[in-house]
């Protein structure tokens, strides 16, 4: 049968384009989309190192990266390793690329190894502007999205409900709490490895007999904690203790050649953002790290709540407030006195 060379010309170019979707296929094709459950695959141990050295929580920080990079696939990302869309303001001598944003050509920073994007959305979070957030526990993703948004972090109204649902989505803040994992990918190890002493007094509570003369002691507020005992340093405690060298270093502020002294808080789990107590006078010779160990407190956190440096001298008799951030005049925020707390 004779083909009309009409049809013959369509059955040609038909095969013609075939024969090009294929080749543009082949080597003009965009590589697909990460998901976002890859992107918290690739990046959840960092985000939990980062929460472990800054408070910030990883569920958080997880989500901020999925949201402002695109799953990690953004030009930002890809291009500038820049997975949290900061911007160079005015002290940033990095190098820098330009987008458009909220304006026209915008600046953004420009990092070497997307990790220092982490570190540096971390080490951003720490100015004054967001101070407030810290007053909140790790485990608050809830308070702590709404707090970007109230400070200012994004301009998108929806924000804190971008990132609430991510996180809720992903259960996310199972990495939120000491020794979590994340459910979605039970294959992958946790960065942050949950040691037995913890695990065994969460299944069991109460007081837990560690080797030697250890004994697993609790805060009125819930952080795990041992006494040193003469003669153990970081090395043995690590052994003693099933802990590893840098969970010890986190969760008690200190550098690698610190050496604790008989009796000595050393903490299994990062301290939090208030004590039990509302108020401390201080003692003769004390500084504030050594107050933080007594009531579980981070360093930074009870500094910002007294208006101070971490680094700053104390005087004997002065009262530090260890539940409130004091207002400039060094006294109690009316809702505090509101709630019934005591004091100045």
């Amino acid at each position: 049968m004779k083909i009309p060379s009409l049809a013959l010309r369509i059955l040609f170019l038909a095969f013609a384009c075939v024969l090009c979707a294929d080749v543009v296929g082949a080597v003009g094709d965009p590589k697909p989309a990460a998901t976002q459950e890859h992107y918290i695959a690739t990046w959840q141990n960092e985000a939990v190192a980062q929460m472990q050295k800054y408070g910030i929580p990883a569920s958080i920080t997880l989500a901020q990266g999925i949201l402002e990079s695109g799953n990690g696939v953004s030009e930002l990302a890809q291009r500038s390793n820049n997975h949290f869309g900061i911007k160079c303001h005015s002290t940033w001598t990095g190098k820098r690329t330009y987008h458009d944003d909220d304006e026209k050509g915008e600046c953004f920073r420009v990092y070497d190894d997307a990790k220092q994007s982490y570190e540096d959305h971390s080490q951003f979070l720490l100015r004054d502007r967001y101070a407030r957030l810290f007053e909140l526990e790790p485990t608050d993703y809830k308070g702590w999205a709404k707090g970007l948004k109230a400070c200012g972090y994004a301009t998108n109204p929806k924000y804190a409900n971008l990132l609430i649902t991510l996180i809720e989505r992903h259960n996310l803040n199972e990495l939120d709490v000491p020794g979590g994992t994340w459910s979605g990918e039970e294959a992958l190890a946790s960065n942050v490895r949950e040691h037995d002493v913890v695990r065994r007094a969460n299944n069991g509570g109460g007081t837990l007999d560690l080797g030697r003369s250890h004994r697993l002691r609790t805060t009125e507020h819930g952080v795990q904690f041992v006494y040193a005992e003469e003669g153990d340093t970081q090395a043995s405690l690590t052994q003693d203790l099933d802990i590893m060298p840098w969970q010890i270093r986190a969760y008690n502020e200190v550098t690698k050649n610190h050496e604790f002294k008989a009796g000595d808080r050393i903490y299994l789990q990062p301290k939090k953002g208030h004590a039990a107590t509302t108020w401390y006078t201080v003692r003769q010779g004390q500084n504030l790290w050594q107050i933080s160990q007594m009531h579980g407190v981070r360093t930074k956190a009870l500094a910002r709540k007294n208006n101070m440096d971490p680094t700053d001298p104390l005087r004997p008799g002065m009262k530090l407030s260890l539940q409130w951030p004091l207002n400039k005049d060094g006294k109690l925020p009316w809702y505090a006195r509101a709630m019934g707390a005591g004091g100045k």
